[in-house]
């Protein structure tokens, strides 16, 4: 009989349960069995491992020598089950493909690409608010790949095994009442803009709200922000002409509402795929994917967003977005 690590997994269970008992329900085992299997152990180690008392198992010198060499090995030996298991999932052809997205223009079209080079795939998407949930599935590999969005300085911090591909940057405009008296300007200043209440996400892990409020403080000023919505709710706040805000330049207009360019920022939104990089005044963002395998983007064209926020978007398969507004 030689040593296998699921002997290492067995004396590491022990330990860490403090019984034979305890331990045996944690691994499925009746106890009876697993005391036969630690005196295998223990005889092919050439020393016991534990006292067993009734009070429970205490590992001896012995043990902790064991256990010490176990704990050094077991990590290497899952980090090694965990890579080949992802590489092999990317060698293989995929029959399902999960995706994500954050409010980005990019999903409709990555789904149709997706199902054009993977016809006989099922695939699947989820949108949320926050980048850093889409991000966490991805490193977990409960999504193959996502759209992200991040902001100038305030990037997502990286994960093992998700590559991030950089896809466009998008500046700001304003997101205005269809009424209001800097709706005739063709560009808006955000010194303007800070002599009206806004209307501001919640601040949550894609730091929208923090990068709005660091953009604002280049005017000197800070704008009185009575309203805290997202998505379809800050646009009727707009639409109501209680509030200003922000959106990115590929938002859709909707009735009530308009988008004007912030002065100092680019006029136009640049989209180039995959991955351009576009003056950035202060506000502009990044929208990312990052995916399970290499994708050709080249093919996908610019679309229409509907999500509004201070910042551009860059693009990856999996990575980094603004909060969607116009939910």
């Amino acid at each position: 009989m030689e040593l296998e690590v699921r002997h290492l997994r067995v004396v590491c269970a022990i330990a860490e349960a403090g019984s034979l008992t305890r331990a045996a329900a944690a691994l499925s085992m009746t106890q009876p069995g697993l005391s036969t299997q630690l005196r295998r152990i223990e005889s092919m180690l050439g020393g016991a491992l534990f006292d067993r008392q009734r009070a429970g198992a205490t590992p001896t010198a012995f043990g902790e020598l064991v256990l010490a060499r176990a704990h050094a090995v077991l990590p290497g030996i899952d980090a090694l089950l965990a890579d080949t298991a992802r590489a092999a999932r990317h060698l293989a052809s995929p029959n399902r493909v999960r995706v994500g997205s954050v409010g980005a223009p990019l999903l409709g079209h990555l789904i149709l690409a997706v199902r054009e080079l993977l016809p006989e795939a099922e695939v699947t998407s989820r949108c949320h608010y926050s980048p850093v949930t889409l991000l966490d599935d991805l490193a977990a590999g409960r999504l193959e790949a996502a759209v992200l969005g991040d902001h100038p300085e305030q990037v997502l911090a990286p994960r093992d095994g998700v590559v991030l591909t950089p896809l466009v940057t998008e500046p700001v405009f304003a997101l205005l009442p269809a009424t209001h008296p800097l709706v005739g300007q063709e560009a808006v200043s955000l010194t303007e803009l800070a002599d009206h209440d806004w209307a501001m996400p919640r601040p949550d892990g894609d730091r929208t709200r923090e990068y709005w409020s660091s953009v604002c403080a280049l005017t000197g000023r800070r704008p009185s922000a009575p309203h805290e919505a997202e998505g379809r709710q800050l646009i009727e706040l707009v639409r109501a002409g209680l509030a200003v805000s922000l959106c990115q330049a590929t938002f859709s207009e909707t009735p009530g509402v308009t988008v004007r360019p912030l002065a100092g920022n680019p006029s136009g939104t640049a989209t180039s795929w995959p991955g351009t990089v576009t003056a950035r005044w202060p506000p502009t963002a990044t929208t990312s994917c990052a995916g399970w395998r290499p994708v050709t983007w080249t093919h996908v064209p610019p679309a229409r967003s509907t999500r509004t926020g201070a910042d551009a978007t860059r693009a990856r398969p999996v990575s980094r977005t603004p909060r969607d507004v116009a939910q």
